[in-house]
């Protein structure tokens, strides 16, 4: 949820989570966003990213910069996508993702809290070249 509201803090637009963990193997949730224009998604990417950083979290895969139109930080977990919003529209992941459930973002902020076994499990990923 940490994720969520750091995208908000840049003006994210619905943004919404999805527990994908029933569904798949490669995460358990997915963080999708939208923005305006490619700065403004460049924008909430480099947010998410220095936010999870200060809390010694990095990602292992970074893709999309380069042209910030849809940006996706993968997290091991937890996959981020922010997109400019028509792309968003036309790659349509929520209809791909539509059997996972979504859940609610909480009004107040939640406090980024990493458990040890989430941790190990990134490293463990990292350490396979994922």
């Amino acid at each position: 949820m940490a994720i969520a509201q750091a995208s908000l803090d840049k003006k994210a637009d619905d943004v919404l989570v999805l527990h994908v963990a029933p569904l798949t193997s490669i995460a358990d949730y997915l963080v999708l966003c939208s923005a305006d224009s490619d700065r403004q998604v460049r924008a909430v990417a480099d947010h998410v990213e220095k936010m999870l950083s200060d809390h010694k979290i990095r990602p292992l895969s970074v893709e999309g910069l380069s042209t910030s139109q849809w940006v996706v930080l993968d997290y091991a977990d937890v996959v981020v996508h922010v997109f400019r919003t028509d792309v968003r529209q036309h790659y349509a992941l929520e209809k791909l993702w539509s059997d996972a459930k979504s859940l609610r973002i909480p009004s107040e902020r939640v406090a980024l809290i990493t458990p040890p076994a989430v941790r190990k499990r990134a490293a463990r990923r990292a350490s396979k070249g994922r």
